[in-house]
């Protein structure tokens, strides 16, 4: 078996929370995002909830040297808020909007008007398939009026990963799943199309316990949605599979946790979450001719 080198990928996938108007310190936020992207250096950027395409001109600007590729999704009546950074090509990309996508009339909320999507990112290295995304917010989960809606969004995503990955090698996917690692809608997800949690599997993890990314201590939270779970939960995912002769290994997994560094602020009222893979393509040697 003859190994070739491996790629070491680093990915950031934050939702921002960037809603106009609404939500707190916005652009002083959307500013130390910008800061700590430019700091880190990560190949692969994925944000949700970057709802002004002034915030995502003002990142574009701000990391066009370190992340030279970008793309801004655009849907629904205020947009997707979904938009991605990459210090590889961007040959291709494609918006599917979910069908199910919550109720114009429940303006509280505003899911309906965004049309909640999955982006998907072709990549110019190693063919790699990457699909970022936010399904519909929870809101209750004891009187979840969603939950129908994020089951069907999450069985099209499961089926658009399908028919959209035969031609990459590797396929990742991340973003804000509004689900809990056991919940029905994440088991369908991950048994229909075999993507691996890099939580779960990952050598090394630093970050909130159990991997949360909805905690209490952090400021911008809704503390009477999290009182049935002391610790926060993890609705926020990075997933990949290999196809073909590819292998893939999360090397380290973190969460950020809580205020940002040297900050009195979070960068969002979600944690960061941030992946190392280790990609390599396995190519069996051409053995001699019997007899010969």
């Amino acid at each position: 078996m003859k190994e070739e080198p491996t790629l070491r990928l680093r990915i950031f996938d934050l939702n921002c929370w960037a809603i106009r108007y609404l939500s707190k310190r916005r652009q002083e936020r959307v500013g130390l995002i910008g800061d700590v992207l430019r700091w880190e250096g990560f190949d692969l950027v994925l944000l949700q909830e970057v709802w002004s395409e002034q915030d995502y001109s003002d990142l574009k600007s701000k990391l066009g040297g370190c992340y030279p590729f970008s793309h801004y999704f655009r849907s629904g009546v205020i947009g997707s808020g979904l938009c991605v950074f990459s210090r590889f090509p961007i040959l291709d990309t494609l918006l599917y909007q979910y069908s199910l996508n919550g109720y114009p009339y429940m303006l509280q909320h505003g899911d309906w008007f965004c049309g909640k999507s999955v982006g998907l990112v072709h990549g110019g290295h190693s063919h790699f398939a990457l699909r970022f995304h936010q399904l519909h917010a929870e809101y209750c989960r004891e009187k979840d009026a969603y939950l129908p809606h994020r089951l069907v969004q999450a069985w099209e995503l499961a089926q658009f990963i399908r028919h959209t990955s035969k031609a990459a090698d590797v396929v990742l996917l991340g973003g804000d799943l509004n689900m809990h690692p056991e919940d029905v809608g994440i088991r369908l997800l991950r048994g229909w199309t075999g993507l691996q949690d890099a939580f779960a599997e990952a050598t090394r993890f630093e970050g909130c316990e159990n991997g949360c990314t909805l905690i209490p201590k952090n400021c911008f939270t809704l503390k009477t949605e999290l009182l049935p779970f002391p610790l926060g939960i993890r609705i926020d995912y990075i997933l990949y599979k290999a196809i073909s002769s590819f292998t893939v290994k999360c090397e380290e997994l973190k969460t950020t946790m809580g205020t940002a560094p040297g900050m009195d602020i979070p960068f969002s009222d979600h944690e960061a979450v941030m992946a190392t893979l280790h990609i390599q393509k396995q190519e069996q040697t051409v053995g001699a001719t019997p007899g010969t």
